[in-house]
């Protein structure tokens, strides 16, 4: 099984931008939950937003309202969806399968 995120880029605060985790090896449809979770330079890698099959979506604190995760069954992959993007944003965003992480898409996002 393989993760695949891509998306990541260079954007102004306010900006938007949406992120494609491509699952390889699975059907995301056989998956209880798939998550995105970001690391900014000297912090802790921190869940950001998870689908899962029993209670929807959940989303940190700090993104609510602003992004939204949503899983494209027929393209096998998860989107994220980043919308009023704030300098604090700027991380390392992965995606997540339990025991599997993805490779990882820079989001930098300028004051």
């Amino acid at each position: 099984v393989q993760l695949q995120a891509s998306g990541g880029g260079s954007v102004q605060a306010g900006e938007a931008l949406r992120l494609t985790c491509t699952v390889f090896g699975i059907e995301i449809n056989n998956m209880a939950s798939i998550s995105w979770y970001r690391q900014a330079p000297g912090k802790q890698r921190e869940l950001v937003a998870r689908s899962s099959i029993f209670d929807g979506a959940n989303y940190a604190d700090s993104v609510k309202g602003r992004f939204t995760i949503t899983r494209a069954s027929a393209r096998n992959a998860v989107y994220l969806q980043m919308n009023s993007l704030k300098f604090e944003d700027t991380a390392v965003y992965y995606c997540y399968l339990p025991d599997i992480w993805g490779q990882g898409t820079l989001v930098t996002v300028s004051s």
